[in-house]
């Protein structure tokens, strides 16, 4: 008996592509091996991915959507005050980084090609939450006034390498809210305006 029963084809593929993405990273992923394992024939994914490159893009956009939800989802329950907020979006975006890491691997990676301007554009809603988060800390007077941009660079780098040191086995998972909590801390007593 087939594993796929609605009419979802779409959705129902990238959910198996997301689930082997996690357990045997993007190289392994193949159209004909996803078609076989929601049962349809090997031609029907073809529908909606003309191509494995496809496939990948739009695993990319959906994880770019996913991650902006979840960092909005974070703020939003973090209360106005900027300190929660950006703690509770540097805790959401390392689980994301941590949980997902195949993913966020191919988020990134795909957004640099020269014909990547739909992921480019996904990508900026995460971004643009954590610019705007920022430019929030510099008019409540939290952080240092300058370049928005700038600072989110300083802290994305932060945060993108606590990642790579926990995905990488080098620091336990069971550490990484302490880190996340000390990471943040450091950032906004180092942006703090003099």
């Amino acid at each position: 008996m087939p594993a796929y029963h609605h009419g979802n084809l779409r959705t129902t593929l990238l959910a198996a592509a997301e689930r082997s993405l996690r357990q045997h990273g993007a190289e392994q992923l193949s159209l004909r091996e996803l078609a076989r394992e929601v049962g349809v024939s090997h031609a029907a994914p073809r529908r909606h991915f003309p191509d494995r490159q496809a496939l990948l893009d739009a695993l990319a956009e959906a994880g770019f959507a996913r991650l902006h939800a979840e960092l909005r989802a974070a703020q939003d329950a973090a209360g106005e005050e900027f300190g929660p907020r950006l703690h509770a979006v540097a805790a959401a975006y390392l689980r994301f980084a941590t949980e997902d890491a195949a993913l966020l691997a191919l988020m990134f990676a795909g957004k640099h090609r020269a014909d990547a301007a739909q992921l480019v554009a996904a990508a900026a809603a995460p971004f643009g939450l954590l610019d705007r988060l920022i430019r929030q800390g510099q008019a409540a007077g939290v952080l240092e006034p300058g370049d928005s941009q700038r600072a989110g660079i300083v802290l994305f780098a932060t945060l993108q390498g606590i990642a790579t040191l926990v995905n990488g086995n080098l620091v336990p998972p069971d550490m990484l809210d302490g880190i996340v909590t000390t990471a943040v801390d450091q950032f906004m007593r180092g942006s703090r305006r003099r």
